[in-house]
């Protein structure tokens, strides 16, 4: 007799964590983006007299030291600051108590698609103007793109799967993606997992620059970030952390946790195409978006919204549109999309943390935020984008993807309890 396949062990998010331009937690971000504001402003971080991008999504008013010890606070990067704060948020959220936790079964998984690049740059700094043996004894861990995720394990005492990922603005969707598996496979009970990213630093604005993938809309800085709108020029670089605490079904029940929804599907494909741009047929998008339906055992039509990529670069606009359409077919003109980086800027490796949140929060709230800064329709996007103003609709399921430089794409699904 054959044996059939057990069914896949359900797994939950009971927890969330943000730090953005927006806000500092869930409640203020989640109010923020339903009015549809915007958090990109002239950049203050640095000098940007030189620069064709002068904005940016900063993490304004920001203290990590109410948050941190301030002797790791010197000890850290800024990415890290935001992503070790983020994820106390979270696991303060879901109510985790270690002490009655096995603490070999909670994990943490945090990505960064850039890590310490403030660190490499003001350290490069010290070793030029007063030589080698000025550099901080700290600057290697500050820097590395998992030493969040350390710091995170340290101070739960979670002895369970640890590491970092990285894969450009795909990196946070893939940590939750690949947490998710490691509680379907046994490996864990509870992991914290997500994105963190700090990369508004004069050496990677110049280097966005130089590539011209920045908006240079300058003198409009809250009208910057336009996805699908025809006269989009470029993204708009954000910062900031978002996690959530995702954990089996069985183990929420018996704690009795909150439980905000289920985390029903995950995929991801690399197009093979080109290191920066997207595949211009959708193809590899397509691929994880289609899996990521199918893994969460649901058939594209009963996806209710999707929290799309939408970078607002002239590419992104067209080809995830294309992507869209060949995954959802005839619902593609029926399932509301929309890009909340037009309010919160692209938080790079960190983008599918906070997409993730603001996914859960529609599904909670029944209330499917907008894409800000939607002007002129481009005949080659021409979907439903939620222009402008937030709608009320019944989100039982949600498609959250995000893509990366080297043709790295991943997608989540989201659906009700």
């Amino acid at each position: 007799m054959m044996e059939t396949a057990s069914p896949k062990k359900r797994v939950v998010i009971t927890g969330m964590g943000v730090i953005a331009s927006l806000g500092h937690n869930v409640n203020d971000f989640w109010s923020n983006i339903l009015a549809g504001k915007c958090g990109v402003d002239l950049v203050t971080l640095f000098d940007t007299k030189d620069y064709s991008c002068k904005i940016g999504a900063e993490v304004r008013g920001w203290d990590a030291t109410r948050h941190m010890d301030p002797k790791e606070v010197r000890r850290n990067d800024r990415y890290t600051h935001f992503g070790f704060c983020a994820a106390k948020q979270a696991v303060a959220d879901a109510r985790i108590d270690m002490t009655k936790e096995d603490p070999d079964r909670v994990g943490v998984v945090i990505g960064s698609g850039i890590g310490g690049m403030l660190t490499i740059e003001n350290q490069h700094k010290v070793l030029m103007e007063r030589g080698p043996r000025k550099v901080s004894p700290f600057m290697i861990p500050a820097l590395i793109s998992n030493m969040c995720t350390g710091l995170v394990a340290i101070e739960l005492g979670a002895r369970g799967p640890n590491f970092g990922v990285v894969s450009a603005c795909a990196t946070a969707t893939h940590a939750i993606g690949e947490s998710l598996r490691m509680i379907r496979g046994g490996e864990a009970d509870v992991m914290v997992c997500g994105g963190s990213e700090a990369a508004i630093t004069p050496l990677s604005y110049a280097g966005f620059c130089s590539m011209k993938a920045m908006s240079t809309n300058n003198e409009n800085p809250q009208k910057s970030s336009r996805p699908y709108d025809l006269n989009r020029d470029g993204f708009i670089m954000g910062e900031g952390s978002g996690i959530l605490v995702i954990e089996s079904l069985e183990h929420a029940q018996a704690r009795g946790a909150h439980i905000y929804c289920e985390l029903s599907g995950y995929a991801a494909s690399c197009d093979a195409y080109h290191i920066t741009s997207p595949d211009p047929e959708g193809k590899g998008l397509s691929l994880a978006m289609r899996g990521a339906v199918s893994d969460a055992g649901l058939k594209p039509e009963d996806i209710d919204y999707i929290n799309a990529h939408g970078t607002s670069t002239p590419y992104n606009g067209k080809f995830e549109t294309l992507a869209i359409k060949k995954v959802f077919g005839d619902h593609a003109r029926k399932v509301l999309i929309s890009s909340t980086k037009s309010m919160t800027g692209h938080l790079l490796g960190a983008a599918g943390g906070i997409e993730a949140i603001i996914s859960v929060k529609t599904i909670e709230s029944g209330e499917v935020p907008p894409t800000i800064n939607y002007e002129t329709p481009d005949p080659e996007c021409d979907l439903d984008y939620t222009p402008n103003v937030k709608r009320k609709a019944d989100v039982n399921a949600v498609l959250s993807d995000n893509l990366g430089f080297g043709g790295q794409n991943a997608a989540l699904v989201f659906n009700k309890i």
